[in-house]
C-alpha cells in the first residue's frame, strides 16, 4: 500500500516555497531528559494541507462526517522529501484506507475481542432504541394529555359553579326563613360534595388507566439505565485492552504501550488521532519529520468548536500528553532552502540559503508563496518592503512577524522591548518604532494594544486607522480571546479557578498596581495549571479584562494566587533569572476586513 506521497500530489513542484515561518509548534518534554522538543507547522506544511483539502473537496465520501485530518512532511534517508497523510479514528467505518497512514499497531491483536464487543455494543444500542420507542410511551403521553384536558375543563366548570353558589348564598340569607334557609344551604353543600366526588372519580380513573403504562415505562427506563452501565463497562474494558496492546514508537527507537504512557487513564480514542499515527509511522520507518499540520474537514463538530478548513494544534486530552514521548529523539529540522533578501542600509543582497549567523542592521525575509518562482529576481527584490525578521542596531534581538497582510501585522515581541516608544529619548526603541523605520507605510502604523516591556508574545499593529478602530473595539468589547503562559516562582496547590480583584494604579508609585476596593476597576482572569516543574508551576492564564499588570498582580497578591511570576521583581520575586516568565501565547479575533477568525500562536520561549 502506497503511503508516502510526492510533494507534487499536493503543490506545484515548479515552485519552491522558501517561507519557513512557523505558525504553531507541536511540543512536549522528553520523559527521560526533560528537554522541551518541538516540531513546527510551517507555511510549507499548511500549503500541503491546503492541497489535501482540494483533494477532499472533490470526493463526497470525505464530507459525510466531520473529523481531523493531518499531513506530515518527512525527509527520507536519501534526502528526498515526501508527505504522509492521516485521518483520526475511522473513515466511513474503516481503519485502513489505501494511501493513508494505517492505525497504530495493536488493533490486530484485539481484533476478535473488538469485533465481539462492538457487536455487543450495537445490540445494546438497538435494545435501548427499542425501549425508548415503546408504544406504551406514546399511549401514556396521549392518555395523560387527554385526562389533563378533562381535569382542566372540570376545574373550570367547578370554579364557575362555586362562584354561583357563593352568590346564591348571599341572596337567600336575606330572603328565606330560617327553616327554608337551612334546607337551601344543605342543597348547595351537597352540590359542592358531589363535584368533589366527581373530581376524585376522574383522578381514580386516570390512575387506573395510566398506572400500568407507568409501570411498563419505569421497567423500560430501569433496563435502559442497566444497559447504559453495561455499555460503559464494555467500552472501558475494550479501551483498556486496546491501550495495553497499542504500542507507540518514537524517534529514539523506544516503544511503549498507551497504558504505560498514560497510566492515570486515557480518554476514548487516544492513539487514533492524526498526530500520533503520523509520528509513530515516521519513527517506525526511519523518516525524518520536518513539519506537520492538522485541520478539520466535513461537518462542523458537535459543540461547534471545530470549523472546516481551519488548522488546529494537538488536542489537550489525547495527543498533547503523548507528544513528549513521540518527539523524543527528534532533531530540529534544517532551515528551508530558497531565495531570500537581506536589506541593509546600503545595498540589497539576494542569497539562496538563510545565513548561519544573525544579521545586523537589516532584515531577513523568506520569499512568500506568491513570489516563489526561482527566476523572478525582480519580484524578489521587492521583498525589501516586507520584514519577517528585523535586527536591532544594538545587540542581536530579532523581531519575528508571525502574520502580515495589507491591513494588520502581528509581531512576536521579545521580552525587554517596548511595545510603543516612551516619552523620553532613552525609551524610543520599540516594536512600533522599528516597524515604522523598516516598512514603506511605517508612519501609518498604529499599535492596537500593548504588552509590558518585560512580557513577550503576540502584539497587533494596524496599518490604517479604520482597522485600528475596529480591532480596538473588539478589545474593548472583550471579543478577543487571549491566552498567556507563565511560570510561577512557587508551587501552586490548586489546579484551576478564577481571580476577580479591583485593580488601581497608585499615581504616586507608577507603574505599580495594587488591589483597591474603593478606587480599583474590576478585573477577571481564569487560570489553569499546566505542569509543576520542581519548585515552580507552569500556568495558563486567560484574562477576560485587560488592566495594566493584571496577570502580574493576580499572581502575586495574596487574594489571588499569592505566588509571583518568576522574574517579576516589581511585585516581589527575588529569584535570579534573566527575564519575566510571562508570554502572550495566543490571540484569537475576527479579522475586520477578511471577515474570518484569526487564531495566532507564538511558541513560549521558556
Amino acid at each position: 500500500m502506497v503511503v508516502l506521497h510526492a510533494l507534487s500530489d499536493f503543490i506545484d513542484c515548479d515552485f519552491a516555497i522558501a517561507d519557513s515561518s512557523c505558525s504553531y509548534w507541536y511540543e512536549g518534554r522528553c520523559p527521560q531528559s526533560g528537554v522541551r522538543l518541538k516540531l513546527p507547522r510551517t507555511s510549507m506544511s499548511e500549503a500541503i494541507a491546503h492541497g489535501l483539502m482540494q483533494y477532499l473537496t472533490n470526493n463526497d465520501c470525505y464530507s459525510r462526517e466531520g473529523k481531523m485530518y493531518g499531513i506530515l512532511l518527512v525527509e527520507l534517508p536519501n534526502g528526498e522529501e515526501r508527505v504522509l497523510k492521516a485521518f483520526s479514528g475511522l473513515l466511513n467505518g474503516c481503519s485502513v484506507v489505501e494511501g493513508w497512514v494505517p492505525p497504530i499497531p495493536g488493533r490486530d491483536e484485539v481484533a476478535f475481542e473488538e469485533s465481539r464487543t462492538l457487536a455487543q455494543l450495537d445490540a445494546i444500542k438497538q435494545e435501548i432504541i427499542t425501549l425508548k420507542q415503546l408504544t406504551e410511551r406514546q399511549q401514556y403521553e396521549i392518555l395523560f394529555n387527554d385526562f389533563e384536558q378533562q381535569l382542566q375543563a372540570m376545574s373550570d366548570r367547578h370554579r364557575h359553579c362555586k362562584h354561583q353558589r357563593q352568590e346564591k348564598r348571599q341572596q337567600i340569607c336575606n330572603t328565606l326563613t330560617p327553616e327554608a334557609l337551612t334546607i337551601a344551604l344543605e342543597q348547595l353543600d351537597e352540590e359542592s360534595r358531589q363535584q368533589g366526588i366527581e373530581r376524585r372519580q376522574l383522578k381514580r380513573q386516570q390512575n387506573a388507566v395510566l398506572l400500568p403504562l407507568q409501570q411498563v415505562i419505569a421497567a423500560a427506563d430501569a433496563r435502559i439505565s442497566e444497559l447504559k452501565q453495561r455499555r460503559k463497562a464494555l467500552s472501558r474494558q475494550l479501551q483498556a485492552q486496546m491501550h495495553a496492546s497499542y504500542s507507540l514508537t518514537n524517534f529514539s527507537g523506544r516503544s511503549q504501550s498507551l497504558q504505560q504512557l498514560m497510566p492515570g487513564g486515557l480518554p476514548t480514542g487516544t492513539g487514533d488521532c492524526c498526530a500520533p499515527k503520523l509520528l509513530h509511522y515516521a519513527a517506525t520507518y526511519n523518516l525524518k519529520p520536518l513539519a506537520m499540520a492538522e485541520f478539520w474537514w466535513g461537518e462542523s463538530s458537535v459543540n461547534q468548536d471545530k470549523i472546516p478548513g481551519e488548522f488546529y494544534g494537538a488536542c489537550a486530552e489525547r495527543c498533547q500528553p503523548l507528544m513528549g514521548f513521540l518527539l523524543s529523539g527528534l532533531k530540529p529540522p534544517l532551515p528551508a532552502k530558497g531565495y531570500g533578501v537581506h536589506t541593509s542600509l546600503y545595498k540589497t543582497k539576494i542569497f539562496e540559503d538563510p545565513p548561519k549567523s544573525p544579521l545586523k542592521r537589516g532584515t531577513l525575509t523568506p520569499v512568500p508563496p506568491f513570489l516563489r518562482h526561482r527566476g523572478d529576481l525582480n519580484a524578489v527584490r521587492q521583498l525589501s518592503k516586507t520584514c519577517v525578521y528585523t535586527v536591532a542596531d544594538k545587540g542581536e534581538v530579532t523581531l519575528p512577524i508571525i502574520y502580515e497582510d495589507e491591513w494588520l501585522i502581528a509581531v512576536n515581541k521579545p521580552a525587554g522591548l517596548l511595545s510603543v516608544p516612551g516619552r523620553y529619548r532613552d525609551r524610543q526603541d520599540s516594536v512600533l518604532s522599528r516597524l515604522r523605520n523598516l516598512l514603506a507605510d511605517g508612519m501609518a502604523l498604529v499599535s492596537v494594544h500593548r504588552l509590558d516591556r518585560e512580557t513577550s508574545g503576540i502584539l497587533l499593529v494596524a496599518r490604517d486607522r479604520q482597522t485600528h478602530r475596529q480591532l480596538s473595539q473588539q478589545f474593548q468589547q472583550r471579543q478577543v480571546h487571549k491566552v498567556y503562559e507563565a511560570i510561577l516562582s512557587g508551587v501552586l496547590t490548586v489546579e484551576q479557578g478564577k481571580i476577580e480583584l479591583p485593580l488601581w494604579g497608585d499615581p504616586e508609585n507608577r507603574p505599580y498596581q495594587k488591589v483597591d476596593g474603593q478606587h480599583g476597576k474590576p478585573s477577571l482572569t481564569h487560570f489553569q495549571v499546566m505542569a509543576r516543574e520542581g519548585d515552580y508551576t507552569r500556568v495558563e492564564f486567560t484574562p477576560l479584562t485587560g488592566r495594566t499588570h493584571q496577570l502580574r498582580v493576580h499572581a502575586a497578591d495574596a487574594r489571588g494566587l499569592g505566588i509571583t511570576i518568576l522574574g517579576d521583581r516589581l511585585y516581589g520575586c527575588c529569584a535570579v533569572t534573566s527575564r519575566l516568565h510571562l508570554h502572550a501565547r495566543e490571540l484569537r479575533f475576527k479579522h475586520p476586513q477578511l471577515e474570518k477568525t484569526l487564531h495566532l500562536q507564538a511558541i513560549t520561549p521558556f
